[in-house]
């Protein structure tokens, strides 16, 4: 049965994601703070000092705050892991996702609530049980099943089973985003070949390279041309989203905190229709295939259904990077918006920007905007195009701020 209060839950590498995840229709935001996280090799994650501005930002817009601190710790990460629960208990961030036994323990000593995450590979009900004495959230293996999900879903129904809070345990899953080649992310490859863990947030990916296969009896060599044969293509549910809805799941999470802000907006935005679609009986093919279509506009490395369907084997990348239909260059930045008029003025400090262009703004408090060129004007004189060095105005749809970064869209 579909739930109707899903949460959807989307990445926030910077204050430019968050506000994007907000603009898309997101009921939570999920983040990483200082090194104590999955991505910690990011350069995109927030300090303990910034947890009182994200949450100021979760509240105003109504949306739930997580703190991902879901690496293994050694020892000489204890005192820093309990400095940021701590914190996040101060400021009311929302919970903490924590896959290792120290986290769990000390956040659920001091009240702070727990999600579990995927790292721990939670994959049957009695599992689900134990982890009820912590957590009322639970991140599923993402190497289930559908058909393994509603048994979950369903037994934790029949047999009641509650979490701290004292209401039925909440599962959550991925429904968008990168793959790994191993079980719900616990790899090992980066921290053999690299020394670098990526179970310590450090991978490096060295899945998403090509590889050469070599007979050591014979000395023969195959280059593998067809595909990155350890590179996942990236999940997407949009195709069947009703039927993981069905599942009796309460939470879809987006992957994507080392990706840009219009990726969070795009599909975050999407997923948010997909899900309204479903609960009021409006899902279609048609707009499944325009959903489809929005998303690929975006950072994708191709497109399967993961295992969720019951495939057995994984979907192979068979290039480097992204296959986003879509790509953006750098124009330069804001210096000043007018009110009245609704008109921003920016210094192109790259490329050209023409009349007629679709463009993209980013920043901070701004999140992502989407617009078109319609007219520019420099020196108050309309004009076709804007070179770099020119300052020049352009209508906006909403206000700008000084040093927003300036995009136009092209085709990749």
């Amino acid at each position: 049965m579909v739930k109707q209060n899903v949460e959807l839950m989307a990445p926030a590498g910077n204050f430019e994601s968050m506000m994007a995840a907000i603009q898309g229709g997101a009921d939570a935001v999920y983040f990483g703070i200082e090194q104590l996280n999955m991505r910690a090799r990011a350069t995109m994650n927030f300090t303990i000092d910034d947890l009182e501005a994200v949450s100021a930002l979760c509240q105003k817009h109504q949306v739930r705050s997580y703190i991902t601190l879901n690496t293994i710790l050694y020892n000489h990460d204890l005192s820093l892991m309990k400095r940021i629960v701590d914190e996040a208990i101060k400021h009311n961030i929302s919970a903490v996702i924590a896959s290792d036994q120290a986290v769990i323990n000390y956040a659920s000593s001091k009240g702070m609530a727990v999600h579990i995450s995927t790292q721990v590979n939670i994959s049957n009900i009695e599992t689900v049980k134990f982890y009820a004495h912590f957590a009322d959230v639970m991140v599923l293996a993402r190497e289930l099943s559908m058909v393994q999900m509603k048994e979950i879903t369903q037994a934790i129904e029949r047999d009641q089973i509650k979490g701290p809070s004292g209401k039925l345990v909440r599962i959550e899953v991925f429904a968008h985003g990168a793959l790994c080649m191993a079980i719900s992310g616990k790899c090992y490859l980066s921290l053999h070949s690299h020394n670098s863990s990526a179970n310590r947030g450090v991978c490096i990916q060295n899945c998403r390279r090509q590889y050469e296969v070599k007979d050591r009896d014979e000395g023969v060599e195959f280059h593998i041309e067809n595909e990155y044969i350890m590179s996942p293509k990236d999940l997407n549910t949009l195709p069947f989203l009703d039927q993981l809805l069905n599942t009796g799941i309460d939470v879809l999470k987006i992957e994507g905190r080392a990706r840009a802000p219009e990726y969070v907006k795009t599909v975050t935005r999407t997923y948010k229709e997909g899900i309204e679609a479903v609960q009021d009986g409006g899902f279609s093919k048609e707009k499944v295939d325009a959903w489809s279509a929005e998303v690929e506009k975006v950072y994708n490395r191709g497109f399967w259904g993961g295992y969720y369907l019951g495939k057995q084997m994984g979907e192979w990348s068979n290039s480097y990077g992204s296959k986003a239909t879509t790509k953006k260059i750098y124009l330069g930045k804001g210096v000043h918006y007018f009110p009245k008029i609704n008109v921003g003025e920016f210094k192109i400090e790259s490329h050209k920007l023409n009349k007629g262009d679709t463009l993209l703004l980013t920043g901070p408090t701004t999140g992502v905007m989407e617009f078109k060129a319609d007219e520019i004007r420099v020196d108050n004189q309309s004009v076709d195009s804007a070179s770099r060095g020119i300052s020049c105005s352009i209508k906006v749809p909403e206000k700008i701020r000084a040093s927003d970064k300036l995009y136009k869209i092209v085709d990749a």
